[in-house]
């Protein structure tokens, strides 16, 4: 891979006195920081203490915005008319830029978050508000998502700059959809995780829940702040990569 490997991580995802995952650890691992945006966890102050957290890291962030679900997590399929949609996604990141520039930087890409991101790879009016959202707001932000599907056609329309993500601690289907969390394999092991992030990397391809693989484009790999042993997993995927002389390096 000629061209920098950027490594992602979903965080902020607290909610007032609930926790979740290890941020301040993660931080120091990832160059990229998926924020939520208060709609499917966070709040202002988690929202205020990430970014904060990030800048100070030199951690790019990205305003990881979902479907309002907060006690599902954002992991139910709403359904959400697209241009309300747009309105919410449009506030998601307005909320989250004003963090990241009270903390000295700003919002620089858009990553869908659960079902969300799951909805908008194959449904065209979702894929059209979520990049209207983001040219109505700031037409440099970047889409951060599944390659070769409606959302990347979506950016691409709009001349939205798109990067392609994979993921890490998560098992695939033979279409290159993820598997759902409730399909045994699903969510992989900190062992197997390290070895789809190094087949991702050095050969453009993921396992799948059948045992096979799949081909996947990706410039971003994620690792879900949420995992069981995420930090560990993190660390050792990035000092992997790096041993096979890989540079780690935002894409935004």
């Amino acid at each position: 891979m000629d061209q920098p490997l950027d490594l992602n991580s979903d965080l902020g995802e607290g909610f007032g006195p609930w926790a979740m995952g290890d941020d301040v650890a993660m931080l120091d691992i990832v160059t990229s920081a998926n924020i939520a945006c208060g709609f499917h966890a966070g709040d202002p102050s988690i929202m205020r203490r990430t970014c904060a957290l990030a800048v100070g890291k030199g951690v790019r962030i990205g305003a990881h915005v979902g479907y309002r679900d907060l006690v599902g997590f954002g992991r139910r399929a709403l359904a959400v008319p697209p241009a309300e949609l747009r309105d919410e996604v449009l506030y998601q990141i307005g909320a989250l830029d004003a963090f990241a520039r009270a903390a000295g930087d700003r919002v620089r890409y858009v990553k869908p978050h659960g079902a969300l991101y799951h909805s908008a790879a194959q449904d065209q009016g979702l894929a059209d508000a979520i990049v209207e959202a983001m040219t109505t707001y700031d037409a440099e932000l970047v889409l951060l998502g599944p390659a070769g599907t409606l959302l990347e056609q979506a950016a691409a329309a709009a001349k939205l700059r798109f990067v392609g993500e994979a993921f890490a601690d998560r098992a695939y289907l033979p279409d290159g959809a993820l598997a759902p969390r409730s399909a045994a394999g699903a969510v992989l092991s900190a062992d197997a995780a390290v070895a789809q992030a190094v087949s991702i990397a050095t050969t453009g391809a993921a396992s799948t829940v059948d045992g096979g693989q799949v081909a996947v484009t990706s410039a971003s790999i994620c690792v879900h702040g949420d995992s069981p042993a995420a930090v560990e997993m993190a660390r050792r995927i990035r000092t992997r990569l790096t041993e096979l002389g890989l540079a780690l390096e935002s894409f935004a």
